[in-house]
């Protein structure tokens, strides 16, 4: 029994000190460098894009979060830089200019604790104005689709420096941390088409002949999901095909506002594609002619609504 019970004692002697021999040489935890980071908390409405028919009201702004090892007291400032982008058909990106520029730097002063966590935080604001004139630019040289990148520099008390170049991507990434330390802020074009209007529509013609007279009914403009400023019409022919005794019946014809320049996209049926140009447009009526790959054509009258006049549309 005794030799037994010796044995069972050895054996187990043996595994512990297996197991403590494993994980040698001891990590020395109390050494290790601690960083910093910006954790993103909120983004007031309408504060994370531009508004091109309001760039004097519009603002990038943000509540931040300091993250460190003294609950945000290490930092000594953050650095806030911008510059512009813009799609160049056929050839990419322009940025103006190539680096981008310091347009405003928030000070240690201006965190504060709250009432949520144990970090400091604070909340910080760039009018469109200020961006704009910082990267050389004036308000009417933007675009819809230009795009603002703000990047973000943590400097904090020990010399340090954080930022797009040294942030991980976990760190930029993941929801808990959500510390990108750069912000895309798009210049749009706010669009409210959305409705069922009347119309009257002339001029029909086609490969096959003309449709004499004129056609009147409702057509319904829907938002489609995903892509702004896009709608989904009931009928890309606006009747024109009742003339043939054919039938919408289904298609992905869609009319696009980009910064109140419409144009029409998608296919019927049939797989026939569909373009428009805008020939007039008042607060009280909008008129364009369609035509597709087949050659059909037609001039659509379409009115507004008594409570929604037409933007200036072309």
């Amino acid at each position: 029994m005794l030799k037994y019970s010796f044995g069972l004692l050895a054996t187990a002697l043996i595994c512990l000190s297996s197991c403590r021999d494993s994980v040698e040489p001891n990590v020395p935890y109390s050494t290790f460098d601690n960083g910093a980071y910006l954790r993103t908390i909120t983004a007031p409405t309408n504060s994370t894009t531009f508004n091109f028919f309001d760039l004097a009201a519009s603002k990038f702004a943000l509540t931040l979060e300091a993250v460190d090892k003294e609950d945000g007291a290490t930092v000594e400032s953050v650095e806030i830089w911008v510059r512009h982008s813009r799609l160049i058909a056929g050839e990419g990106f322009e940025y103006t200019p190539a680096t981008d520029v310091l347009v405003k730097t928030i000070q240690a002063a201006d965190f504060a604790p709250n009432s949520d966590t144990r970090f400091l935080r604070t909340s910080f604001e760039v009018p469109a104005a200020d961006a704009i004139a910082a990267v050389g630019l004036a308000p009417e040289d933007m675009a819809g689709g230009d795009v603002f990148e703000f990047r973000l520099v943590l400097n904090d008390k020990l010399g340090r420096s954080f930022s797009t170049n040294n942030v991980t991507t976990n760190v930029a990434g993941a929801p808990f941390y959500a510390s990108p330390f750069q912000y895309r802020v798009s210049v749009v074009c706010p669009s409210d088409l959305a409705g069922t209007y009347e119309f009257t529509q002339t001029n029909m013609k086609s490969i096959y002949g003309a449709c004499a007279g004129a056609i009147t009914g409702t057509t319904t403009w829907t938002p489609v999901s995903g892509s702004p400023g896009a709608y989904a019409i009931t009928d890309g022919t606006f009747g024109f095909w009742d003339c043939y005794g054919d039938s919408w019946d289904d298609g992905t014809v869609r009319i696009n506002d980009a910064c109140e320049t419409l144009s029409m996209s998608g296919t019927d049926k049939y797989g026939v594609s569909y373009s428009m140009n805008v020939v007039s447009s008042t607060a009280t009526e909008l008129v364009f002619t369609w035509v597709n790959g087949d050659g059909e054509t037609g001039r659509v009258t379409v009115k507004s609504n008594p409570d929604k006049p037409w933007p200036e549309l072309k």
